[in-house]
């Protein structure tokens, strides 16, 4: 059977989507789709991509309204957390599972939710 090899994309709609991308861009480092030729798009590390289904009523990603939530990997989670909170962004107290790592969760100005994955 032929496989897919990674995601190649996460699309969503977004209120204002230039803020927000920029947003990304600023705080999480995250370069937007490039807009003229020989622009580079974000490069992300090979590392485990979760793929999980949630069941529909789930309170996981906090506002029921939202479908989706996105996880990213980071090296060294408390620097983040720190670095976001000097901006003014609100993230919860990181959460630690054994043999997984840790976690922290914040949300985009759209209210649109994020975990932040150190792994184990």
């Amino acid at each position: 059977m032929e496989k897919v090899a990674g995601i190649g994309g996460l699309f969503f709609r977004a209120h204002d989507p230039k803020a927000l991308g920029n947003w990304y861009l600023q705080h999480l480092g995250i370069a937007l789709t490039p807009t003229s030729e020989g622009g580079a798009v974000w490069q992300q590390e090979a590392g485990p991509t979760v793929f999980s289904p949630f069941p529909e009523k789930t309170g996981y990603f906090g506002d029921p309204t939202k479908v989706w939530m996105v996880n990213f990997r980071v090296h060294d989670l408390d620097k983040m957390v720190a670095q976001l909170r000097t901006a003014g962004i609100e993230v919860k107290e990181p959460e630690s599972y054994p043999n997984i790592g840790r976690f922290a969760r914040l949300h985009d100005p759209e209210g649109n939710p994020i975990e932040l994955w150190q792994s184990a």
